[in-house]
């Protein structure tokens, strides 16, 4: 049965708006009433880390600044080369109601779909692979997006009253062409899911609410050393 999901497309943006946007619209799951796909880039290079990391231990991994402290978990991932994306899920939706190891593997079966639908061959790691402890894209967590042997995409999610938020980066492979990878998603999601995709229309009280997240948490000192 068709289900219409929401559609952001933003282009490059300044890392702390990236993440006040996603945590603007997780609190407004509930109110867009259906899921949103929401793809995004970076206008500087930056590195963002885990809502639970200390910043004392992710500021020695990276030369990449600023740092910003993400509203999801998960590890240190650096900004400057890969794609961003994020997905809005409310909570009467299915997506919400499942574990978060089943919705970490079908966001990633997803993205492995549109790869395929590009002819670039990748599968998801079978299990975890140690690496550096704190890195995102060092080693891999079991449902990770691989390449032969290295990890091309992660993810972190959060999960609260109002809806499902999942985050995800991925390192693209040389020579792969990012538009063509988003058009890829958005055939997958139709193809395998019967998704209709409709542009999600930005109201005055959002676009608001992100300056105010922007200027007040994910810009500020405070915020970002807070652990």
């Amino acid at each position: 049965m068709a289900q219409t999901w929401l559609l952001l497309n933003h282009g490059p943006l300044p890392p702390a708006e990236n993440m006040a946007w996603d945590e603007a619209l997780l609190e407004s799951a509930p109110r867009l009433g259906r899921p949103l796909l929401r793809f995004y880039g970076w206008a500087e290079p930056a590195a963002t880390f885990g809502y639970f990391q200390k910043f004392a231990e992710v500021e020695r991994l990276t030369q990449l600044r600023p740092l910003i402290r993400r509203p999801t978990g998960g590890g240190l991932v650096p900004h400057y080369a890969d794609w961003t994306y994020s997905i809005v899920v409310p909570p009467d939706e299915h997506w919400y109601s499942l574990k978060a190891a089943t919705s970490y593997r079908r966001v990633h079966e997803w993205i492995r779909a549109a790869f395929a639908g590009l002819s670039l061959t990748t599968q998801l790691s079978s299990s975890s692979r140690a690496g550096t402890p704190g890195q995102c894209f060092i080693g891999a967590e079991q449902f990770d997006v691989l390449l032969g042997e290295r990890k091309i995409a992660g993810a972190a999610q959060r999960r609260t009253r109002a809806g499902l938020l999942i985050q995800g980066s991925i390192q693209p492979p040389a020579g792969a062409d990012r538009r063509g990878f988003e058009a890829a998603m958005l055939a997958v999601g139709s193809r395998d899911w019967q998704l209709e995709w409709m542009e999600a229309a930005v109201d005055e009280s959002l676009d608001c609410r992100v300056g105010e997240l922007a200027r007040e948490r994910y810009s500020r000192d405070e915020f970002n050393r807070r652990r």
